[in-house]
């Protein structure tokens, strides 16, 4: 079962979805030029990994380790709603 959720927000969303700092040097085309945060809860951490879309107003978003069902219908609900003009 896959454990990543894989998305994009309006870059103008990503303060109210996670944290805004460290993305001016970002680039979703570089390997290396992602910003990566742990998000730790009493059961289990995810990792939340940003990305500037080159060109645009759209910040590239990744969650790994969602391990369950219900957190993978929530995390990708956030994409979802943070993705909505």
């Amino acid at each position: 079962m896959r454990q990543v959720v894989e998305g994009w927000v309006w870059g103008r969303n990503v303060r109210p979805l996670i944290v805004e700092a460290a993305l001016s040097a970002t680039d979703d085309e570089r390997d290396d030029g992602w910003y990566s945060y742990p998000l730790a809860g009493p059961d289990r951490t995810v990792r939340v990994r940003l990305a500037t879309a080159v060109g645009s107003d759209v910040v590239c978003v990744e969650i790994s380790g969602v391990q369950t069902a219900e957190l993978r219908i929530r995390a990708d609900t956030l994409l979802s709603a943070f993705a909505t003009t």
